[in-house]
């Protein structure tokens, strides 16, 4: 037995003439079925129905139908919504806001039942549940039925056994044996096995175990279901009808990771507004359209890699499963192929493809840059690599509970700050990460007084060490320097941007571990809850997106206790322990056996005052694991220029300040209760802007409030050389 559409039309016009609502299990009991044996060709139907509804002019009288749960209020959501969206996209029609769509065409349907005709007057449903399709397809739900009886999952020899005792087998199947001396009957639930993984309803990543998934194990297949999923996989993937080859042993693509030296690269194909894919598809081809950008990559491709053409963008609206108005990141996989052939030129591969047709779309975890290589050993990465090279399944509800998009995309979102509210795409997109707007010209322009290959070189150190401490007297820059270091290594000061990829804190005396890194706090309910800090959030933002660096900007690193505050993270935050394999428990886990690690993509820059006597000397520990940069004052040709041209400072008056601040500079760092670390930076007389006033009027107040109190700090058993230094300071003014 399996679903009657024209049953199906009564049941939603008995409904819509009583003005209520109708439930997906309403539907099914109307042809005779259990909800869970017509859970999956009830969607297929109701898609059938909007397509009916459309043709004939009437309201999509499928929008009555919701989850039991929502009877009352009508709201269809999460795959439901998404599932009826996709049909409305399929018959032509755009929708900006689709839950409004949803209430208007329900509306309509409410007020069109009154002349609605009676019956459908389709040909029925019921044909010969035995008819159609390759034999084994009849095995489709029996396999399942019998993982279910073993608890979810058993070796094939006992699904083997469990089908024999409960079905009746011809003898002429068990018996015989196809043309490569295998078990007609094994061979035909193997090919059972294989639909069944493609369609998301087995899960073989153990070798030698066949195990239900969770859409799976709620899943009971009439044989139109069956057909359906038969169909739908051979046109998605090519695969053979032909029942008597032996069928592949492995479903999931655990086997693209057997040999250990294989890379798999995930490229873009468009030269500025130029899309090369169907050249690069023709010619058998892929080449880097960068003269200056990505040769190290395209070098180390090599035979044997696979390759994928990918385009990233962003998505809002049609999703198959519930964004709640979010955008999403999307990346579409056109074509996948095996590299034949590297020409050793930094540009062009040669590539056996094969053209996806339609292009499969991957959501949340995507990359934005032209040329990845994906990380075979890190589980989300080898997700992705699964999709597109063996097309598994992509298991939503996977990610959205993955911490990062659970804030995003899970019941508990965050709130949307006003500016991210009026952003329509608040995600960069591939163009923007093709290229960077804020480079290491950017933090000249900006004010820095350090060459441009000193900024450059600095930047060098953070790509090696991954973790830097700036370090200096007052006054040097620091942070300054420190957020414009990370916009460079972003490549964007663009607020979009940095938002979520740029976190700036400062440490204090009484910032713990359980702030920073992990720990129990009240929640609303009046109960305590282990919440994540600030390292592990962008811990776990960065690992989300792996081709994009991430940074985590420290203020006065050394002011709290940085081996407490770090705890067991200090370890890992060391470079050559930056991988999954260096994991390590937290002191306080969320499950047992858990264990973190910091990606490569996650840069920590720290700021340091050597010059305040409250501080401790840095904990060792933290010195082996950062590099320190030390910053000095820069009372130099380029912060001359800078005051001149940008602030509109007189020269004479900018003589006089360099002066004056160098001949103190000097006294400091000669003093032996003092020494260069208590200079005075070029900050303390580098005016914000185009000053309006008199320059030296204005310099003899940041004296006054400014210079002074600091010397007072300085010299404060000693406050005749306070006198003495503001005297030469003002003389004159």
């Amino acid at each position: 037995m399996s679903l009657d559409i024209n049953k199906s039309y009564k049941a939603i016009l008995d409904g819509a003439r009583q003005g209520r609502f109708v439930s997906y299990g309403e539907v099914a009991a109307a042809s005779g079925l259990a909800w869970k044996k017509a859970r999956r060709p009830l969607p297929l139907q109701l898609d059938q129905l909007v397509v009916i509804s459309r043709e004939r002019g009437w309201p999509l009288i499928s929008a009555i139908v919701v989850s039991k749960d929502n009877v009352e209020t009508g709201r269809l959501e999460g795959e439901s919504l998404s599932g009826f969206m996709a049909a409305v996209k399929k018959v032509g029609l755009t929708v900006d806001d689709p839950h409004r769509f949803v209430q208007e065409q329900q509306q309509a349907v409410f007020e069109w039942a009154r002349i609605a005709p009676d019956e459908l007057g389709m040909p029925s449903d019921n044909d010969d549940d035995d008819a159609g399709g390759p034999r084994f397809v009849h095995y489709f739900n029996p396999v399942l039925d019998a993982l279910r009886a073993q608890g979810g999952s058993a070796t094939p020899d006992k699904v083997f056994a469990w089908i024999k005792d409960h079905l009746d087998i011809p003898a002429a199947e068990i018996e015989g044996v196809n043309k490569g001396g295998q078990s007609k009957f094994n061979n035909k639930v193997a090919w059972a096995r294989f639909y069944l993984a493609k369609a998301g309803l087995i899960d073989a990543a153990k070798r030698g175990v066949w195990a239900l998934t969770s859409e799976g194990l709620n899943t009971s297949l009439t044989h139109a279901g069956a057909l359906q999923i038969f169909r739908e996989v051979q046109s998605q993937f090519k695969t053979a009808e032909d029942e008597e080859e032996p069928a592949p042993e492995v479903v999931t693509g655990q086997e693209l990771f057997a040999d250990p030296a294989r890379s798999f690269w995930f490229v873009g194909a468009a030269w500025g507004t130029d899309d090369q894919t169907p050249r690069f598809l023709s010619e058998g081809i892929w080449q880097n359209g960068y003269q200056d950008k990505f040769g190290d990559e395209v070098r180390r491709m090599k035979r044997g890699d696979r390759i994928a053409i990918k385009a990233a963008f962003v998505r809002k609206h049609n999703l198959p499963f519930d964004n709640r108005g979010q955008p999403v990141s999307c990346m579409r996989i056109k074509a996948i192929g095996t590299i034949t052939e590297n020409l050793g030129d930094g540009r062009t591969v040669k590539v056996e493809w094969e053209v996806l047709d339609p292009p499969r779309d991957w959501f949340f975890y995507t990359y934005r840059v032209t040329v990845v290589e994906a990380d075979a050993s890190d589980e989300l990465a080898r997700r992705l690599i699964v999709f597109a090279f063996a097309g598994a399944k992509q298991d939503y509800d996977f990610w959205i509970r993955q911490p990062y998009f659970a804030k995003r995309y899970g019941p508990e979102q965050k709130a949307a700050s006003l500016e991210e509210f009026f952003e329509t795409d608040a995600l960069e997109t591939e163009e923007e990460a093709a290229a960077p707007s804020y480079t290491v010209d950017n933090i000249a322009d900006d004010g820095c007084f350090l060459a441009k290959e000193e900024i450059s070189g600095i930047l060098a150190r953070i790509d090696s060490k991954r973790n830097i401490v700036l370090q200096g007297p007052p006054g040097t820059g620091k942070t300054w320097l420190a957020k414009r270091l990370a916009y460079a290594l972003i490549g964007s000061k663009d607020p979009k941007v940095t938002r979520d990829r740029l976190r700036v804190m400062q440490f204090h005396p009484s910032l713990s571990y359980e702030d920073f890194v992990r720990g129990w706090r009240p929640s609303g309910d009046g109960k305590l809850a282990l919440v994540d800090g600030v390292f592990l959030e962008i811990v776990e933002a960065a690992k989300a997106e792996p081709d994009r660096p991430f940074v985590l900007v420290i203020e006065e690193i050394n002011r709290g206790n940085p081996a407490q505050i770090f705890g067991e993270a200090l370890t890992l935050l060391e470079d050559t322990k930056r991988s999954r394999e260096e994991a390590m428990e937290l002191a306080y886990r969320r499950e047992l056996g858990e264990r973190v690690y910091v990606p490569r993509n996650l840069y920590v820059i720290g700021t340091m005052n050597i010059a305040d006597r409250s501080l401790a000397l840095v904990d060792l520990a933290l010195r082996r694991r950062f590099a320190f940069i030390t910053l000095e004052p820069q009372l130099n040709g380029l912060w001359r220029d800078w005051c001149a041209n940008k602030c509109g400072l007189a020269v004479d008056a900018i003589s006089l300040i360099e002066r004056r601040m160098n001949a103190l500079n000097e006294e400091i760092g000669e003093d032996r209760s003092l020494g260069h670390q208590y200079r005075i930076g070029h900050s303390y007389v580098t005016p914000a802007g185009a000053l309006a006033g008199d320059a030296k009027g204005w310099f003899g107040d940041v004296v006054r409030t400014e210079i002074v109190p600091l010397l007072e700090e300085y010299w404060f058993d000693a406050p005749e050389k306070v006198a003495g230094a503001k005297q030469k300071l003002l003389e004159g003014l």
